[in-house]
């Protein structure tokens, strides 16, 4: 592959890499939630396969734990579960409780409908 061929693959790969944005679902919990295990039970072994698990993938973190420096939250969760959607680190709206499997879908719909077109694309799609 010629040199200017070999660049301007390269700097495709670079510019696209910093278009993608990280979107991610924060759960906020605790071990003695019972509405946390329900959730756990009811979405947890099925929502890294869905369209919403693939879009923003969970990342579960503790109510007492300290949160990652690189997270910025409009304010501290009072309640477990929380559901925080995260675009770079960045909340753009939660979901405060568990309402169960048949409002929470909806819910997180409208959570993610809040991000713009570029970063409800599924990863590596």
């Amino acid at each position: 592959m010629g040199f200017l061929k070999t660049l301007t693959v390269l700097l495709a790969l670079l510019f696209a890499g910093a278009a993608s944005a990280e979107v991610r679902l924060m759960m906020v919990e605790t071990e003695s939630c019972p509405w946390c295990a329900k959730w756990h039970e009811e979405i947890g072994p099925i929502y890294p396969k869905t369209e919403e698990g693939r879009i923003a993938p969970l990342l579960p973190q503790e109510i007492y734990d300290p949160f990652p420096e690189d997270i910025t939250l409009k304010s501290k969760p009072q309640f477990t579960p929380t559901f925080i959607l995260l675009l770079d680190g960045v909340e753009v709206a939660r979901i405060e409780g568990y309402p169960g499997e048949d409002f929470f879908w909806g819910m997180l719909a409208r959570l993610i409908s809040q991000l713009p077109e570029e970063a409800r694309q599924i990863s590596g799609s």
